[in-house]
């Protein structure tokens, strides 16, 4: 049997080992799943694609909002999302 070290970042294991447990595997029987599944179709089992909110063009937009509305006396505050 083979072991695998890797780093992530702490919040990612956190919530993937809450899925895990959600579920009812543990991340090694996760992680082995997706293993297996990229031997056996020799790809990426999920779609992989950059969040479109954070495109050039997205941030362009909403950073001209955002001097629009400050030039015009609006106010910006940040709202926390309950996940």
């Amino acid at each position: 049997m083979a072991q695998i070290s890797l780093r992530i970042d702490d919040d990612v294991k956190k919530s993937a080992e809450k899925a895990c447990a959600d579920i009812g595997i543990s991340m090694s029987t996760a992680i082995n799943i997706y293993l297996k599944k990229l031997g056996r179709e020799r790809r990426i089992p999920f779609e992989v694609s950059a969040d479109p909110f954070y495109s050039d063009e997205n941030m362009m937009r909403l950073r001209a909002s955002i001097e629009q509305m400050e030039a015009s006396g609006g106010t910006i505050h940040e709202v926390k999302l309950n996940d």
